[in-house]
């Protein structure tokens, strides 16, 4: 036998799947999140889940979104302005290149 004074051992820990969706009762896998999703097993009773994200992470995710088109859009501007402004000024030795060019290919 053992000792009479010893406290009883405590019941073994829940033992959770990784993505946390299961618990082990000792013979099975069980569910961990109720049918509609709205109580979670804790090991011990079933607890409210996690209320979904608020707005405001909503909102970041937007803000997140406008900034990256406004950066892209930035960069296209920035790109076509250098398109411009060296078409204005080697416009003339582009055109010398291709009449060059073209005069060597209908000459040869």
């Amino acid at each position: 036998m053992g000792d009479p004074g010893a406290p009883a051992p405590g019941p073994a820990p829940t033992r959770f799947s990784a993505d946390g969706f299961w618990w082990w009762d000792g013979a099975q896998w069980r569910p961990a999140l109720s049918e509609d999703r709205l109580w979670r097993w804790n090991g011990q009773a079933w607890e409210p889940a996690r209320p979904a994200p608020s707005t405001a992470s909503r909102a970041g995710v937007g803000a997140a979104i406008g900034i990256t088109v406004v950066a892209f859009v930035g960069i296209l501007v920035l790109v076509s302005l250098v398109v411009v402004v060296i078409l204005l000024t080697m416009g003339n030795q582009i055109t010398n290149v291709f009449s060059n060019v073209v005069a060597a290919l209908n000459g040869g």
